[in-house]
């Protein structure tokens, strides 16, 4: 059931890194982006994929890790990504990518998470620097890069509170909470009742 997958389509941040993810699996997830929906079909994005441990040891200090925990400074050693997706924009096909990124981002995280694996779509990334160390050309933009492994840490979700705190947290058993809002704020209008 398509509600099932996408519940369990978080966003891991802690991983067991010595399990390995094979460039297949990377490259069939990259297919269903490809299959996916893009703006008057122009297809304008490209992926750089990485399953190297040496080119993953230079993308990860490029990407910052959960804004909302302050004192955490990411995933340590053995807890980090075991693939990468690099997601880029070519300018020459399109200047701006509207809402593309996205929606295969989201293809390859339901794809991921159906082969049992997880991953952290991040934006915050250091784009000059991730650039400079992969060689990527000026004309492609780095859109989001997907940090990908087998999940080594619990993710739930849960009603935002009264206060309309929306903030992720983990508590002392190091579980990861996730507040949603309700379905009831968010519809703001039904017609044809």
């Amino acid at each position: 059931m398509i509600e099932g997958l996408v519940r369990r389509t978080r966003s891991y941040r802690r991983f067991q890194e010595e399990i390995p993810i094979k460039l297949d699996v990377l490259r069939e997830q990259v297919n269903l982006a490809r299959l996916s929906a893009s703006a008057s079909n122009l297809q304008p994005l490209k992926y750089i994929l990485s399953i190297d441990p040496e080119t993953n040891a230079k993308i990860f200090p490029t990407l910052g890790w959960a804004g909302y925990l302050k004192d955490w400074a990411g995933p340590a050693m053995g807890e980090r990504p075991a693939a990468y997706v690099i997601i880029l924009g070519d300018t020459a096909i399109r200047k701006s990518f509207g809402c593309d990124h996205g929606i295969a981002a989201q293809s390859i995280m339901l794809g991921m998470t159906e082969q049992g694996f997880g991953g952290c779509m991040v934006g915050s990334i250091k784009r000059d620097e991730l650039r400079k160390v992969l060689g990527i050309p000026d004309h492609l933009e780095i859109l989001l890069v997907l940090a990908l492994g087998k999940p080594n840490e619990k993710v739930v979700l849960e009603d935002v509170d009264e206060d309309g705190d929306i903030e992720y947290y983990r508590d002392d058993q190091d579980v990861h909470h996730v507040p949603k809002r309700m379905l009831e704020e968010l519809i703001i209008d039904e017609r044809g009742k």
